[in-house]
């Protein structure tokens, strides 16, 4: 009877939906109008109900009769064969007695993938990254329980995203090793969803996912376009987060400016925390040379120190970059690192020259170029002209100098961060479409960094 329901469901699914989730079941019973179908894990059962518990039930009430009731049967624990029973609310059965569910034994040998030297003493505070490393502590403390669930961390490349990321797997690890951390980067994990596609392992794939504890997912905007990819996540968040496990996901932005990302995950990344590391400033720059000095046990000139702290201004990668270059000449070559073979180093990782770019330049350099007054853009005038050179000063300090959204926002009209964020967000969609916007801005660019 139960090949009988195979053959409609065969019929009225697609080969990879029908050899996914209805080829591995295996019927176990059928007795007093209740049938019990065997399935691999409880992901399954919950995919089954939420997508195909229709076409299920049509196929089961012409097979068996009407009236049938339906309920799961999962092994937990292959091993001992330990499972348990879920009825089904999807064809309004009664509601079946469920057996205890009993825990699969947590493996000692499960791989984190996490880098053990990223951790809360390696990273550097300050003020760009405070918000979200007080956060992450949180979290290490209780993951899972608190109201940053997810915890989406997100800046651009080098400013420290993976390694606060890692710090709290690392975190979390110390203080309880019986959790299972994971750290997979976006890219792994769309490799790891189309192999087990191609092999028609989702369940397992899915069932993995679901022991995880704590999931850090690195550079989620690479799921930009992956529709599969996308909704095999969906339903992995979901039974995470539902069963107070904690995700914490990183991105080059955030999760207003993400693109080709369905609107149902974007809506669950802004659910928990959404926490910005900003591009280092003068002063965590600095600190973070001294405290990679400290660890090495080398010491530079002050002078020589705030020069480099002052020219590699984006990111901490290359800041460690220099560095790491200066004490190679300083221990193995043994040359004294002088002012001069700085700022050889440094040459090789930006360009060197003064940026002395501050908001009253860039407010006076859009009011010239798009011929409105200056107290017209710093106004509540809405007009399209107002708002467009509004929109480029707003871009133009966030490219050229250090202050926060926040920071950008007081100092044109008294701005909220979140403003700024939308505005930047329309920025970048009309530079896409508008050529001559894209030159206009590139032309104040180049009179700013003179």
């Amino acid at each position: 009877m139960w090949q009988q329901c195979q053959t409609i469901l065969r019929d009225n699914l697609s080969a990879s939906a029908y050899q996914t989730w209805f080829a591995p079941i295996v019927p176990l019973s059928f007795e007093d109008n209740a049938l019990v179908l065997q399935v691999r894990s409880q992901f399954t059962v919950q995919y089954i109900e939420e997508n195909y518990i229709d076409i299920l039930s049509k196929a089961i009430f012409r097979v068996f009769g009407q009236g049938t009731t339906l309920s799961y049967q999962v092994i937990i624990d292959a091993t001992s064969g330990a499972s348990s029973t879920f009825a089904s609310p999807g064809n309004n059965a009664p509601v079946a007695k469920s057996q205890p569910v009993l825990s699969a034994p947590v493996q000692n040998t499960f791989d984190t993938q996490l880098n053990a030297s990223y951790t809360f003493d390696t990273f550097v505070a300050g003020e760009p990254n405070k918000l979200a490393r007080v956060a992450g502590l949180k979290v290490s403390e209780l993951p899972g329980f608190t109201a940053f669930n997810p915890l989406f961390i997100y800046g651009g490349s080098g400013v420290g995203k993976t390694h606060l990321a890692c710090a709290i797997g690392n975190q979390v690890k110390a203080l309880d090793p019986s959790k299972r951390v994971l750290y997979v980067s976006a890219n792994t994990f769309k490799l790891q969803y189309m192999a087990a596609s191609k092999e028609n392992k989702i369940p397992d794939f899915l069932h993995f996912y679901q022991q995880i504890d704590v999931l850090i997912v690195d550079d989620i905007q690479y799921f930009a376009k992956l529709n599969g990819t996308q909704d095999t996540f969906f339903h992995i968040f979901n039974y995470l987060q539902q069963s107070h496990k904690q995700l914490i996901l990183t991105s080059d932005r955030s999760p207003l400016e993400l693109r080709d990302i369905e609107d149902r995950l974007l809506t669950r990344f802004k659910w928990g925390l959404t926490a910005e590391i900003a591009r280092p400033n003068f002063q965590l720059r600095k600190d973070i040379l001294l405290s990679k000095m400290h660890r090495d046990g080398v010491s530079l000139a002050p002078e020589i120190v705030d020069f480099i702290a002052n020219n590699v201004r984006d990111s901490i990668r290359d800041l460690e970059g220099v560095m790491a270059s200066l004490l190679l000449h300083a221990t193995l070559i043994n040359q004294e690192v002088t002012m001069d073979l700085a700022e050889q180093v440094v040459s090789r990782v930006v360009d060197i020259k003064p940026m002395s770019v501050d908001m009253a330049d860039i407010v006076g350099a859009v009011s010239e170029l798009f011929n409105i007054p200056q107290k017209s853009i710093l106004s509540e005038g809405r007009s399209k002209e107002v708002m467009e050179a509004r929109h480029v000063v707003f871009y133009l300090a966030k490219e050229l100098t250090e202050h926060s959204l926040t920071e950008i926002g007081n100092a044109v009209g008294g701005r909220t961060h979140a403003t700024v964020l939308h505005s930047l967000k329309q920025t970048h969609d009309w530079m896409e479409h508008d050529p001559v916007l894209r030159h206009r801005i590139a032309q104040l660019k180049s009179t700013l960094m003179r």
